[in-house]
Formats: C-alpha cells, structure tokens, sequence
C-alpha cells in the first residue's frame, strides 16, 4: 500500500503529483500552524470537507484526516513513524513532498523515515513559470487578485463555498441585484475587488468587500456578493460555490452610489462581452 502524507491545502499541481501514487492519504483536519504558531496561520484555500473530497476524487481509495493536537505537535518523530506502522500495516511506501517535514519542531524528514526502514519517494515539486507550485505561492497571488495564475497553479479556476444569507437590499436597489455568500472559509485569501465567476446558477459578476460607497450601510467585513447574468431561481439554493475566473478591478469608494451604478453596469458588460 502507498501512502501518500501533507496538509495538501488546495490539492494543487504539487499535490497531485504526489497523490497520483497514493493508495491512502494521511492529512490533517487544521493547518499544523494553527497550534504551533497560531498568529502565522495562513488563510486556507479550503476547507477540510472540501480538501478532502479533492483528494478522493483524485482517486485515492482511503483518506484519513488527524486533528492536528498540542501532544501530536510535541510527539518525536520515531513516536510519529511508529504510529505509521500501526495504522498502516501493509505499508509499502511513503510518497511525500521534497521539503514535507514532521515531528517535533517539524524535526522529521524523509530521509528520518529511511533511517527508521521506510521506504520514501520525495517527488518532485510541480512548477510554473519556472519557480515550484506551492500553497503559499497560491495565497499571494489570490491576495494580488491574480486567480489566473492561482488557476494556472491549481489545476482549475479558485473556487469558494458558502450558505445564501439575507442581504441590506442594497444591490436590487442599485438594479443589480446579488446573492450574498457567507464562505465557509470565514474571510477569504483574495484581493478585495470585482470578478467574473462562474457558478452552478450560470455566470455572473462578485464583488469580495465591504461595499465602502455605501457610508454607514458599508458591511463591517467583507462579503461576497454575487450579480448573475440570468435571474437565479425562486427560491435561491441554501448553498452557491463561485469560482473566480478573471479579476475586474479592485474595491474602491465611489463619489455617489450614481457613480457606482455606471460602474457595475460597464462591470457587467466586461462579463457579458466575454462571455460571447
């Protein structure tokens, strides 16, 4: 049995090349950061269900996920490979990442694990424009707003997740009227702006922000607010995954809401047009 082991947040090229080997999967259910350096966590790219889910749709028969603990994040590595062994006893080998480490104080290596009679295959990172595909190199970019290339990165366009919750009307009164999503993710590793996005309802435009034009109504955190080319249905489903297709322009605060409505329309006629 192979075994492939990392967070693997957001499953990119990287990661794939990793599972491709895999029989089973060994990941974690919180990014290991969340315990051993909770102010440098990052934002994640996924949520666990979603991670997950990416992974066996990969193919690989038998995902496990640990909780990430205080006493795992202080477990030595011999204790860490031990409990390979035991849970995994048809082992044959581990497929992991070239800088993936574990351990106390992240202590252990592949060639750790050689050196305690694993068999381990390091394989090589994925890249892109030369420099290796990483998670981190994901978050930058999404933070520049550049989702082509996080795309170019991932395999498939950003994507995002979240319940349908009721709005301040604001949009229909514009004369664009949105579907507010609340991520499951909490606040996402994106530049605040306008996109296009694709959704299972048709296409439509979002902005990821506070709505600043709108003054004392302006949303205390960002939101994701989503206009669709085609009225969805009647009513909306609980749920709407975006994917994040091309970016527009950054947020900014308009002179009058007047201004913003010519803004949104030319927005939406930049989506359309491309649409064609």
């Amino acid at each position: 049995m192979n075994l492939a082991v990392g967070f693997f947040d957001g499953v990119h090229l990287g990661h794939q090349r990793i599972l491709a080997h895999a029989d089973a999967a060994l990941t974690f259910t919180n990014h290991p950061a969340t315990v051993y350096a909770p102010d440098r966590a990052p934002r994640l790219l996924m949520t666990a269900e979603e991670r997950l889910s990416a992974i066996s749709a990969l193919g690989v028969g038998r995902v496990i996920a640990r909780d990430f603990t205080p006493a795992l994040s202080a477990q030595p590595p011999g204790e860490f490979a031990e409990s390979l062994r035991r849970e995994f006893p048809d082992l044959d080998t581990v497929f992991c990442g070239p800088n993936w480490t574990f351990g106390a104080g992240g202590s252990g290596t592949a060639e750790t694990l050689r050196a305690l009679g694993f068999r381990v295959t390091e394989v090589p990172f994925a890249t892109w424009r030369d420099e290796p595909v990483s998670s981190t190199r994901i978050r930058a970019a999404l933070g520049e707003g550049d989702v082509s290339a996080a795309a170019a990165m991932l395999g498939r366009p950003y994507a995002a997740s979240g319940r349908i919750v009721p709005g301040k009307g604001a949009g229909r009164n514009l004369g664009f009227p949105t579907l507010n999503v609340a991520p499951a993710l909490g606040e996402l590793p994106l530049a605040r702006g306008v996109y296009a996005v694709d959704t299972p309802l048709g296409r439509g435009l979002a902005n990821w922000g506070v709505a600043p034009t709108m003054g004392d109504r302006a949303w205390p955190e960002p939101v994701l607010e989503v206009h669709l080319l085609t009225p969805p249905p009647e009513p909306p489903p609980a749920t709407l995954r975006v994917a994040f297709t091309a970016f527009i322009r950054p947020e900014r605060t308009f002179a009058s809401v007047a201004e913003l409505q010519e803004q949104i329309a030319r927005d939406k006629q930049a989506v359309t047009s491309a649409q064609r």
